[in-house]
């Protein structure tokens, strides 16, 4: 089922240049003529097909910010974000996927990498290489720094000991960062981030999640039993993990708060569709004021989101601060996610609560928003941590 609304133009809009509105809107045309035929499917069979994410390689979308000389967009961190929206507007799981491998992983490799680490990574990344970002572990959610994967010296080569938990693009990617303690004595001081290779030794992917949303994207555990990994494999220094860690998920939530808009956008969408068609007591549900001023305050806290994302997006550019920004646009995006989709529910009615129609699986997408990167309770500690010193 296709369903493509005009959005108003709103002041978060406007304030697009012509080369970011072109770049925003092509994404979209893309997921609308190749992610939204394959939804349901990929939802059903919790499975993203090789050819599209051949395709997204084609349509340069996993290697934005990567430089020019290393075959990717050189373009700027906005430009994820406003990619990471428009793929959500059709499928989260898209989203999450494209919004990992540049707000995380690359992002992680431009700021922490060396010169010969960029060198091998960096192209591949840009052409065919999927990469995931392996923090979480069992007994380390919330309390990240609570790692139990543990890595030694062990002569040229570190060697991992572990397992990591929750790891998106788990099935598809080829490099992992992943995080682990060189000095447990020392705390948060001895993590280290590593890239790992899938073919390294010791490395296995594990059990993949049955999850309520976002299916397609995979969600896997990580096995490391003595992984040997080359010395030069060390991003950053050793013992400044945590750096990598806390500024990379900075970034992050501010993707998460764009896939979060793309998803509510993508819901008020086929809202509006859905309103003016359906007819009930001899006139569409769209001509009574009660189904009005539910869209009309929807629309309002979607464009105060939209709003909150691209600040903080256009402070990480410019190079100011911008930690309070990205956890209040995560917070907030995420809740109104939840509330736009639960509200295209609800204006379905009983089609809304069926796998035939479209909204119920954005419902169903949107609860991660709340979870991942940073649960509502840590973003609202960062902020009032930052307000109140």
């Amino acid at each position: 089922m296709t369903t493509q609304h005009t959005e108003p133009t709103t002041l978060a809009l406007t304030m697009l240049s012509e080369d970011e509105r072109l770049f925003r809107d092509s994404v979209y045309e893309f997921a609308d003529r190749e992610i939204r035929p394959l939804v349901r499917d990929m939802d059903e069979h919790a499975k993203i097909p090789k050819a599209l994410i051949d395709k997204l390689f084609d349509l340069g979308v996993m290697g934005i910010e990567v430089p020019d000389g290393y075959g990717g967009g050189g373009a700027r961190f906005f430009h994820a974000v406003l990619a990471v929206e428009a793929l959500s507007r059709v499928d989260p799981s898209i989203g999450v996927m494209v919004d990992v491998q540049n707000t995380l992983v690359v992002n992680a490799l431009l700021r922490w990498g060396s010169d010969e680490v960029k060198r091998r990574y960096l192209p591949k990344l840009a052409a065919d290489t999927i990469g995931a970002y392996a923090l979480s572990e069992a007994g380390s959610g919330s309390d990240a720094f609570a790692l139990a994967t543990r890595a030694t010296e062990r002569g040229d080569e570190w060697v991992i000991t572990g397992r990591k938990l929750w790891i998106t693009n788990g099935n598809e990617a080829d490099l992992f960062i992943v995080f682990a303690n060189i000095n447990p004595e020392a705390g948060y001081r001895g993590i280290t981030a590593f890239l790992v290779e899938r073919g390294f030794a010791g490395f296995t992917v594990g059990k993949k999640e049955d999850k309520l949303g976002i299916r397609a994207s995979s969600t896997c555990e990580l096995l490391l039993e003595e992984c040997r990994v080359p010395r030069a494999n060390v991003l950053g220094e050793a013992g400044k993990g945590y750096k990598v860690a806390i500024e990379t998920l900075n970034e992050g939530r501010i993707g998460i708060g764009a896939q979060m808009i793309g998803l509510a956008q993508g819901a008020l969408d086929h809202t509006i569709k859905y309103t003016k068609e359906r007819k009930q007591f001899g006139k569409a549900i769209a001509d009574f004021q009660a189904v009005q001023h539910q869209i009309a305050r929807a629309a309002t806290e979607l464009e105060a989101s939209r709003l909150l994302v691209y600040n903080a997006a256009r402070l990480r550019d410019a190079g100011q601060p911008f930690l309070t920004e990205a956890a209040m646009c995560k917070i907030f995006s995420s809740e109104v996610a939840e509330r736009v989709s639960s509200l295209a529910v609800n204006l379905y009615g009983g089609f809304g609560f069926v796998k035939d129609y479209p909204v119920e699986k954005l419902w169903r997408d949107s609860k991660i928003g709340q979870i991942y990167e940073g649960t509502s309770n840590l973003q609202l500690q960062t902020i009032a941590k930052q307000l109140l010193g």
